[in-house]
């Protein structure tokens, strides 16, 4: 199987506008230690596990080391939080590394949360801790246990890193693997800014990169919407 100098990180995204993304450099983490890997996630991606157990495993992942064109952004969105709609709302904490292809053509987009600040922080630190990283990675492999799809949980960092919230807590790292973290709010963040060029832009690129299928029926655009409301109600 495949070490981590081997993987061939692509940037589809990055070929959007670039009102669609920001770019970043990844934040380190002060002394940062593996909590867990996880060997159903690595079997998933074609990489050895034993790149796991590596000196400058964290470096490498977390973006300390330079892989094979790994180029950080966040994804720009729009959503509800805390009950309101906000117009835009991003990546606040999560910057992604880039997607992988495997030997079966499959495509993996590697994302890691807690790696600082982004244009879309808000103010806020950009950091993730590590109560909070544990239960999703525990509730992700859960859902995924349970057939429920979702990000699935690569690995797990903690550190000696202060992250203040209502208290001090522990700086933690995690990278998420996913198709593709392409949201709802994607698309809302160009509709309810009225871009429709952009918006179109966006629908043609998730029908080319995910839904080639698509393309042969009458009307790619109203299938799309069928098949993510299809997909989202069951």
């Amino acid at each position: 199987m495949p070490k981590l100098e081997s993987l061939q990180f692509t940037n589809p995204y990055l070929k959007l506008s670039k009102e669609s993304f920001a770019l970043h450099h990844i934040e380190a983490l002060k002394n940062p230690q593996l909590i867990s890997a996880n060997k159903s996630v690595f079997e998933l991606l074609e990489l050895d596990f034993e790149e796991s157990k590596r000196s400058d495993f964290i470096n490498l992942i977390t973006g300390q080391k330079r892989l094979n064109n790994v180029t950080p952004f966040a994804m720009c969105y729009a959503g509800h939080q805390f009950g309101h709609f906000v117009p835009r709302l991003g990546d606040g904490r999560a910057l992604m590394l880039g997607q992988i292809e495997t030997s079966s053509k499959k495509h993996f987009d590697i994302q890691i949360k807690g790696g600082g600040p982004t244009l879309y922080s808000r103010n806020a630190d950009g950091r993730a801790v590590l109560r909070s990283s544990i239960r999703e990675y525990l509730c992700s492999e859960a859902m995924f246990s349970l057939g429920i799809q979702t990000t699935r949980s690569l690995c797990l960092i903690a550190s000696e890193s202060d992250v203040y919230r209502e208290s001090i807590e522990t700086g933690a790292m995690l990278l998420r693997v996913a198709p593709s973290h392409i949201r709802f709010g994607s698309f809302e963040y160009y509709y309810y800014s009225g871009k429709m060029d952009n918006l179109k832009e966006l629908t043609d690129f998730t029908v080319e990169h995910y839904f080639k299928e698509l393309k042969q029926t009458s009307n790619p655009y109203l299938a799309l919407l069928s098949d993510a409301i299809e997909s989202t109600a069951l």
